[in-house]
């Protein structure tokens, strides 16, 4: 008798098993378990248009299983079970940032199984997205959302104090500091805020200069003026009050919570949170938070029109090397990754990764932010370029940053002290 390693390798039963009809060269499981982010269970599974694994699930008789973490936890114990010899995860998101060469080889190379039983169109998927996921010409793993960002403002509390809208990034600081108050009830309102904890806002407003932490060709942005002047607007918001004195233990879910509850004028973050912001049953100013592209300085106003390059990350679905159950777990990832799902789940605010979701009327009359994040998606980028040790190197910035803003260092030499230790960490 052939083993199912050697079937499988054959090519042999994949056609048959990954129709998802029923004959199985893998035992088909009582349920899938999908390691992933909480915001993916909550666009797939709880989204506005339902729960976009129903009906595989039903046709399958397998049951869906999320392990929900953030995001560094989330990767921890992704490569620790896709590093053992087996693993109860069948298919885990993993972000761009943590996709490298090594890490890849944990992974399920894709190319015979889309070649066996391939994805709806794949041509439709935004390139760029796709040969990212590219290692030694092979493919492991399938984009399923992208988070472009975008800037949010709280339209109710720029027409409390006066404010006109900012219409570039120098208008944005300036209205930071006028809508930084305190209501007669009380309640304090902060202009400005992004999460404290992490990187890749600070990102963005060295974006606004067309500035960069790490150039996707490896050269270091960090000490450049750009993103100087991105630290010290921090540094002068912290001083002035504009950010709260505890900014650096702040999590990108609390800025959601402070947004929604009104406590916070602008911030920086992906698009699809603007629906989050203005759910009706919980948000304070429901439909008042509006969004836009990140108005470029008034110096790149000519080079950017549109937007300024903010960054781009981007989830991709993959398959541990070591999991039991891959025919099912590909079948749910055709499924996910398919024209439709693609445009419900942009519906509940996910970042549509096909080309042809920002032609269809469901999207862009629903969403008033689709035209602008079209037009940030055309000079978007990355944040940080994949290598081994873009984590570290993201700590290390972190670790720097929050010097600068907190006035342990001055601006310029905690940069400084963030090029030189990240410097030996480049490839």
């Amino acid at each position: 008798m052939f083993s199912r390693r050697h079937l499988l390798k054959s090519g042999s039963l994949l056609p048959m098993a990954l129709t998802g009809i029923g004959a199985s060269a893998q035992s088909k499981p009582a349920k899938l378990t999908i390691l992933s982010h909480r915001v993916h269970m909550s666009v797939i599974s709880q989204g506005k248009s339902g729960d976009l694994t129903a009906e595989w699930s039903k046709k399958n008789g397998i049951a869906i299983e999320w392990v929900t973490l953030d995001t560094g936890p989330l990767h921890e114990r992704m490569f620790r079970e896709a590093s053992l010899g087996s693993t109860s995860i069948d298919l885990a998101f993993i972000v761009n940032t943590r996709a490298t060469p090594v890490v890849a080889n944990l992974f399920e190379p894709l190319d015979s199984w889309m070649q066996s039983n391939p994805l709806e169109d794949p041509a439709d998927l935004f390139p760029g997205l796709v040969n990212a996921m590219k290692f030694g010409g092979k493919q492991y793993a399938v984009p399923h959302r992208h988070a472009t960002t975008g800037f949010h403002y709280n339209e109710a509390i720029f027409k409390e104090r006066g404010v006109p809208i900012p219409k570039t990034f120098e208008d944005v600081i300036e209205a930071a500091k006028k809508l930084t108050f305190t209501r007669p009830d009380g309640s304090q309102v902060f202009g400005f805020l992004i999460e404290g904890d992490n990187y890749p806002n600070v990102i963005d407003m060295a974006r606004a200069y067309d500035g960069d932490f790490i150039t996707s060709d490896f050269k270091l942005g960090v000490n450049q003026p750009p993103m100087l002047r991105a630290v010290q607007t921090m540094r002068d918001f912290y001083a002035a009050g504009v950010i709260p004195r505890n900014w650096t233990a702040i999590k990108g879910e609390e800025v959601n919570t402070w947004m929604q509850s009104g406590r916070v004028a602008m911030t920086i973050t992906s698009f699809g949170r603007t629906q989050f912001y203005n759910d009706k049953d919980k948000a304070k100013h429901p439909g008042d938070v509006k969004v836009m592209a990140i108005p470029a300085s008034k110096e790149l106003q000519g080079k950017y029109p549109e937007s300024a390059p903010a960054k781009t990350e981007f989830w991709s679905m993959c398959m541990p090397k070591n999991a039991a159950h891959k025919v099912y777990a590909w079948s749910l990832i055709k499924e996910l990754s398919s024209k439709e799902n693609t445009i419900k789940a942009g519906l509940s605010g996910n970042g549509p990764v096909r080309s042809s979701s920002y032609a269809d009327a469901r999207y862009t009359s629903t969403l008033p932010y689709a035209a602008a994040e079209a037009a940030t998606l055309k000079v978007a980028r990355v944040p940080l370029p994949a290598f081994d040790n873009a984590a570290k190197a993201g700590d290390i910035f972190v670790e720097e940053l929050q010097s600068a803003v907190l006035g342990r260092k001055p601006v310029q030499l905690a940069m400084q002290d963030a090029e030189r230790r990240v410097k030996p960490l480049l490839p």
